[in-house]
């Protein structure tokens, strides 16, 4: 397609293939959605595993709240709801509880440390998710590239 200007000529040989590739790429990506979700289900499965059970009423509500999702750009991992909203500062640690008591007096007790049992969960179990990531996107390459 040549490109034109008063002073200069230009003509990208190939554009019309690599518009017809990047359109091929594009609805090939959107296999990544099924394969990211597969890849999240099995690292919160191994999450699952490592979450602490707690005590009392609430035994085990945070692991029940462990869920995988899948977009065309990420595996997703969650945890918590709103009656369990204290996923996050179980997983990151909580330095001081103190200026939340402002906000809420019945809040108490001491520091909370981080059991980052998400991160752990993906990173034990990454030997198991990768393999099912990378036979996707070479997939999609073999495709793209016409293999």
């Amino acid at each position: 397609m040549p490109l034109e200007h008063p002073d200069v000529k230009a003509e990208i040989e190939g554009l019309r293939e690599l518009r017809k590739a990047l359109r091929q790429a594009e609805d090939d990506f959107s296999d990544l959605k099924e394969s990211n979700l597969k890849a999240a289900e099995i690292a919160a499965r191994a999450s699952s595993a490592l979450a602490p059970i707690g005590s009392g009423p609430t035994r085990g509500a945070l692991k029940a709240t462990i869920r995988a999702a899948g977009t065309k750009t990420a595996g997703i991992i969650r945890a918590g709801k709103k009656a369990v909203a204290y996923a996050g500062p179980i997983h990151w640690g909580w330095p001081n509880r103190r200026r939340a008591r402002v906000f809420n007096p019945r809040i108490r007790g001491g520091p909370i440390p981080a059991q980052p049992f998400l991160a752990d969960g993906a990173k034990n179990s990454e030997g198991q998710w990768l393999p099912v990531y990378i036979k996707t996107v070479d997939g999609i390459v073999r495709r793209i590239s016409g293999a």
